[in-house]
């Protein structure tokens, strides 16, 4: 038995209360290695001594490179719980408890695992409404003029002594009257990019908080929006900068002013007197901010001042405005304490409101229930693109990368991760795949298939490709010809994500990813339905028997008209009941 491989962590993603009636319980094996792995459990408040145990048996339900990951979900009379596995390779068994492998088990209950007491407040969970969501992510300033339009000019307005600046000439009207256009991709959702007054065209410098930046609109434009949003079930998710601000910022100009002497002195990070600002990009700010963008200093969210401040932005657009959800910039640049009373804020006025951190790295320190709902998963990206778009991973080594990603938060988190090809901070997915639209259409279909939240960045699905920045922020196509076919196919498989249950709350288990193979197919499982997608990175055809073993199925979708052959760079996606 290798016990090195052996890894249980209680109160994590390893053990965690899904709903008050059931508990995921998980343990990491080496791969190929533990024939058997039974959890033993009991109540820790057991009147009696010894604790009298029942068993579950555990299955296999991910594996990576390296490890087995073995898991079962327990529908438990006890909200306190003590535990201990038993594992056999088949030739020795042990008992494994307190991070210890033993031959016996021990006097003390305390000596065994404990899941202290499931409480309710604990159980990280996400909004109802959030499964059935396909996103539609829209970079203001680029998406649209009026219906169908974007001027592509560039503007500037007043707001106070300042002048803020447009260049693409997109506005929250131009938004709003293109609600058809949302209705007929598919999308029920839209992401907006700063919206706030703020000076350069991306707003994420911002000047106030409390109001919408002239060169989009009005607080009631945004509000008109939001209402004809919902009339047409659209949810609507705003970006919340609190990380940083700009320069001209209030608080900011006033220690520029005042020096030591201004009362907002301490908002900031890092001030270095006299505070003033640099002649150039390359010159070093006295003050921390983001990177080392010298219009952004750094707020300090540890303040109670600004905690207040900010926490009243938080109310001020989530109750007057009814906004459905906020995704928060440089999300793991902020202090835990400042997120945790952000997320009691917005959740006591809708408990339904979305919470996505911008954490580009493992958020799994985020996503325990007390501070977000999702983080933008921008691995699925990076595997997709090794997978698909560069060929630097076979399926084998996929399919670990994606092990990784569902085993790495608590399993009601995984169903909101916010699954994204492109944003406005990366180069397009279709210019990565050197515009081959082959490999880009297995990548969307992955993102669509996949546990999580789909987001199409705005022009994605009008094939938009850009490397550089002024590139993949271009204008939003309005042309009804270009990129015709790959819209057509976006409709396509939006329809079947939000048509199938299977697709939105299924179980995920891969079906077939080898070693220098191009070939990865995994099922989802809802109820009596189960659906296989079946993603052919390969210059040779593959019969879908072959893969899920059986001829009694439906095609869904599929990227050629042979119902039993999976063609070269292509597709296929199967249904058939339990």
């Amino acid at each position: 038995m290798n016990y090195e491989a052996v890894l249980h962590i209680p109160l994590s993603n390893y053990a965690h209360g899904i709903d008050e009636e059931n508990v995921v319980f998980r343990i990491r094996t080496a791969r190929d290695d533990i024939k058997s792995c039974i959890l033993h459990y009991g109540d820790r408040a057991c009147r009696v001594n010894p604790v009298i145990f029942n068993s579950e048996p555990m299955k296999v339900v991910a594996q990576d490179e390296l490890y087995d990951y073995y898991e079962v979900v327990l529908h438990s009379p006890y909200t306190r719980i003590c535990y201990y596995f038993e594992l056999s390779d088949g030739v020795e068994s042990k008992y494994y408890y307190y991070d210890m492998f033993m031959n016996t088990l021990p006097i003390e209950r305390s000596e065994f695992y404990q899941l202290p007491f499931n409480r309710r407040e604990d159980i990280a969970t996400i909004p109802s409404w959030v499964q059935d969501a396909v996103v539609y992510n829209i970079f203001p300033d680029s998406f649209a003029t009026a219906k169908g339009y974007i001027s592509n000019k560039k503007g500037e307005a007043k707001f106070s002594h300042h002048t803020t600046y447009s260049m693409r000439g997109g506005t929250l009207k131009g938004i709003k009257e293109n609600i058809p256009y949302f209705l007929d991709l598919g999308v029920n959702c839209i992401y907006m990019n700063p919206i706030f007054v703020a000076g350069e065209w991306h707003k994420y410098d911002l000047i106030g908080y409390y109001n919408i930046d002239p060169c989009f609109g009005t607080n009631e434009d945004f509000k008109e929006l939001v209402d004809a949003c919902h009339d047409n079930d659209i949810r609507v998710i705003i970006d919340g900068v609190f990380n940083h601000c700009g320069w001209h910022f209030f608080a900011f100009e006033d220690v520029l002013e005042k020096g030591e002497a201004s009362k907002y002195k301490d908002w900031f990070y890092g001030l270095k007197y006299p505070v003033e600002y640099p002649d150039s990009q390359e010159d070093i700010p006295t003050y921390d901010c983001f990177a080392y963008e010298r219009k952004m200093p750094k707020m300090n969210t540890s303040n109670e001042e600004v905690i207040e401040y900010f926490l009243d932005v938080c109310k001020y657009w989530t109750e007057s405005y009814g906004i459905d959800g906020w995704r928060l910039d440089v999300a793991s640049e902020v202090d835990d304490t400042f997120w945790r009373e952000f997320r009691k804020t917005a959740k006591s006025i809708n408990p339904d409101c979305f919470i996505i951190g911008e954490v580009w790295e493992s958020a799994q320190h985020w996503l325990l229930g007390d501070q977000f709902d999702s983080s933008m998963n921008y691995d699925m990206r990076k595997n997709c693109r090794d997978f698909f778009a560069v060929d630097t991973l076979d399926s084998y080594g996929f399919d670990s990368r994606v092990t990784a990603m569902l085993m790495r938060y608590n399993k009601n988190i995984v169903h909101g991760q916010l699954n994204l090809l492109d944003s406005h901070d990366v180069p397009r997915f279709l210019s990565i795949c050197q515009e081959d639209m082959k490999r880009f259409k297995l990548s969307v279909i992955f993102q669509m298939t996949f546990l999580g939240v789909p987001m199409v960045f705005y022009g994605d699905e009008k094939g938009l490709v850009g490397i550089k920045e002024h590139e993949y922020r271009r204008p939003m196509s309005w042309d009804k010809e270009e990129g015709a076919e790959i819209y057509s196919f976006y409709q396509d498989i939006i329809k079947l994500r939000r048509n199938k249950d299977t697709l939105k709350y299924g179980d995920y288990k891969t079906i077939m990813a080898e070693r220098n193979s191009g070939v990865y197919a995994f099922k989802r499982c809802h109820d009596d339905e189960e659906t296989y997608v079946i993603l052919n990175r390969s210059e040779e055809s593959i019969a879908i028997d072959n893969v899920i073993g059986d001829t009694n199925y439906n095609i869904d979708l599929s990227s050629n008209e042979d119902c039993k052959m999976v063609e070269p760079w292509g597709f296929v996606i199967v249904s058939k009941s339990c």
